[in-house]
């Protein structure tokens, strides 16, 4: 089944078993007064509990969505699932529990209508993901919905995982093509035969393979001993939306940066996974909006003379718009308060900008130490283009340049930019490849320790900058 449908499903049977588990705890908790329409409390007042049912809804949709159960599960354990789901709704039980219905007077009463509600929840809320995940395994096994993958390594290791993933259909892997290594180079095969004889490819062909083929998943099958072959294949699929899994000898390599996932009893091993759980990747974007929204509004009689003074302290509009690559590669409209002439690079072409820049206007130089010029980025943050604190994104002229020149710079791409970031609160505006170099090692420890704790880190580094004026 595809994604979309996915979600929907469920988010459809989740509702239902919240809303069946709210009738059985109410049935039990008033059995002589309940009926489908309401109940009867202490005082003969008839109470109708519909606002229960939906309130609790919407209460286990959000734990639900902040635990990342609503997170693409392809070909995953049923098992898994479960046990993921022990932990979410125990958790959700004590908080409803707690909060509503806890009985001060009848304590061992309150105990067991806890004991029902958890029971009657995580009952129905498994049975509905398992019939979901059955239905979507038995479409993977008919061919629906499979991921199609690339294998990447030496020609014998890559043989045996052909032979490990058709012993394992359920997994959902469609393998497509590989890339083999062998004693003559690298070689590419485009077909599910890897005995055929194909023509050399060089490896810097490897994303054009992954976007000719369609693959969503690059599966490395290479020797503890492979180091250099490795960060070329992380080199070279850094900043495509497809996963690396390797297998599990390789384990000793990577270190802290993989995952662990058993497919139906195929063994892989995810690398470089979002460090951020889910609940803090949603906490992370309603801090951006709620954020962003008070700075815009609050500020607003300021930004209004802030466009006026650039407006007419030089020639050209107060916003600056300029196009620059986001997530996944992707370019988006940036805005900013112009803080050069209009004229800036009409001579020189795309270069970097420099502390005390000759072309700054009257006030672009105090925009700049007071970083008011980023703004206008806020709008921005509020369409989903940035995040308040991420990877300053590049322009994409020097985006082509670097990729190139500077080590896993496209790994940058894997996460939202932001209008602050580790490297701006440590280091200076890029003026040299050296400053790039840098900033590009600050942006990965960032991307490898993500956490509302270094966000919440970096934006009061930020903030102080601001007070003080010791932006450049």
């Amino acid at each position: 089944m595809s994604r979309t449908v996915e979600f929907i499903a469920l988010i459809v049977t989740d509702t239902i078993a919240v809303a069946v588990s709210c009738f059985v705890f109410l049935r039990i908790r008033f059995p002589d007064s309940f009926n489908v329409l309401g109940f009867e409390n202490s005082d003969g007042e008839m109470i109708y509990p519909l606002y229960a049912w939906i309130l609790l809804s919407l209460f286990w949709i959000v734990m639900l969505l902040l635990a990342g159960m609503y997170r693409e599960r392809h070909a995953s354990s049923r098992i898994d699932e479960s046990v993921s789901l022990i932990k979410v709704v125990t958790v959700g039980a004590l908080i409803v529990f707690f909060t509503v219905y806890i009985v001060p007077q009848d304590p061992g009463g309150s105990l067991s209508i806890f004991v029902i509600y958890w029971a009657s929840v995580l009952g129905l809320i498994v049975s509905g993901r398992i019939l979901v995940r059955s239905v979507q395994k038995a479409l993977i096994l008919r061919g629906h919905g499979t991921h199609r993958a690339l294998v990447v390594g030496w020609t014998d290791q890559v043989e045996r995982l052909y032979q490990d993933v058709a012993k394992y259909p359920a997994a959902g892997l469609q393998i497509v093509g590989a890339v083999r290594l062998d004693q003559n180079g690298l070689a590419s095969s485009n077909g599910h035969d890897t005995q055929q004889q194909e023509p050399a490819h060089a490896i810097e062909q490897l994303p054009d393979l992954i976007d000719e083929l369609l693959v969503r998943d690059v599966l490395i099958a290479l020797g503890s001993e492979d180091h250099k072959e490795l960060a070329e294949v992380l080199r070279l699929c850094d900043g495509k939306n497809v996963t690396l899994k390797i297998v599990p000898d390789f384990y000793s390599v990577i270190g802290g940066m993989a995952r662990t996932e058993h497919i139906y009893g195929l063994p892989l091993i995810e690398v470089l996974p979002i460090p951020m759980p889910a609940w803090e990747q949603y906490t992370k974007r309603l801090i951006d909006l709620i954020v962003a929204l008070l700075i815009l509004v609050i500020g607003l009689p300021l930004w209004i003379g802030i466009i006026i003074a650039v407006a007419t302290s030089s020639e050209g509009g107060a916003i600056y718009r300029q196009k620059r690559v986001g997530r996944k590669g992707r370019t988006f409209t940036m805005y900013k308060f112009r803080t050069m002439r209009q004229d800036a690079e009409a001579q020189t072409g795309p270069v970097w900008a420099s502390k005390d820049d000759p072309r700054y206007t009257p006030v672009g130089g105090w925009l700049r130490r007071t970083r008011l010029d980023e703004i206008p980025q806020l709008w921005n943050v509020l369409r989903g283009d940035m995040s308040l604190v991420g990877p300053r994104p590049e322009r994409p002229y020097f985006v082509e340049k670097l990729i190139g020149k500077v080590p896993l710079y496209n790994r940058r791409h894997r996460i939202k930019p932001g209008i602050t970031g580790w490297a701006q609160v440590m280091w200076h505006y890029d003026s040299s490849l050296e400053d790039v170099q840098q900033k590009v090692k600050y942006d990965l420890y960032y991307i490898e320790n993500m956490s509302l704790r270094l966000d919440l880190k970096i934006l009061f580094r930020t903030f102080r900058a601001v007070i003080s004026g010791g932006g450049h």
